[in-house]
């Protein structure tokens, strides 16, 4: 047994995510069952997102990066990340007391870049054809 990330999920949140990553196993085209543990390949997975580190520098105590790779990848592909979201998001949301989705949303004009006086481009024509004409 292997000395505990901090990024690691306790034993309630396991239960929580283990319905989601531990669905009924279809066999691949070499038809073998995985050898990983699921909470292993989840802790590995939070250990690169929360650490930022590359896949290729997860810590060797935890199963083979190619692996836990593979893993975040058909689960991203296949939706269970996001189903996963999705219930977490509204098990949060109950437990405040408020509905499941949420009825506003707020769009911050601030964080969306726009250019001044119709671009480089705009000001650049209106330039040459004053230029052409001998306005200038």
């Amino acid at each position: 047994m292997r000395k505990p990330y901090p990024t690691d999920l306790t034993d309630s949140e396991w239960k929580i995510v283990a319905p989601f990553v531990q669905g009924k196993w279809q066999k691949g085209k070499q038809g073998r069952e995985p050898v990983e543990d699921k909470r292993e390949v989840v802790n590995a997975i939070f250990y690169v997102l929360q650490s930022g580190c590359s896949w290729r520098m997860l810590p060797h105590d935890f199963p083979e990066w190619e692996n836990v790779y593979w893993y975040f990848k058909q689960w991203k592909e296949k939706g269970v990340t996001e189903k996963l979201h999705d219930f977490l998001r509204e098990e949060v949301r109950k437990k405040a007391g408020k509905k499941f989705d949420p009825t506003v949303g707020i769009a911050d004009s601030q964080s969306v870049k726009t250019t001044e006086k119709g671009g480089l481009k705009g000001t650049m024509v209106g330039r040459m054809l004053r230029v052409v004409r001998g306005i200038f």
